[in-house]
């Protein structure tokens, strides 16, 4: 069964740690075959806070997903994240 990532996050507020996560965050997603499905478009939060950053990251398998966030390289990558985002993220496995 695929993984998901789920990322709900806050608009960018360290433009610098943005920059430098997305370019570690490039050859980690092709490490796991990660897709993201959902990036842009519109959205409406109707229950909880609203966040302006959603997206779904698609992995082959829940394993690869778990596999992915705990790679030591993607550890380097998300303290950029947190830096530049206030997020939330949730693993979760498809049907």
């Amino acid at each position: 069964m695929a993984g998901y990532w789920l990322v709900r996050a806050s608009e960018s507020t360290d433009a610098e740690a943005a920059s430098e996560y997305a370019k570690l965050w490039k050859p980690i997603a092709e490490k796991y075959q990660a897709k993201i499905l959902v990036s842009k478009g519109e959205h409406k939060t109707v229950e909880g806070k609203d966040l302006p950053r959603n997206l779904l990251i698609e992995f082959p398998s829940y394993q690869q997903a778990l596999a992915c966030y705990n790679d030591p390289d993607y550890g380097e990558a998300a303290e950029l994240a947190l830096r530049a985002y206030d997020r939330e993220l949730v693993i979760l496995e498809g049907n």
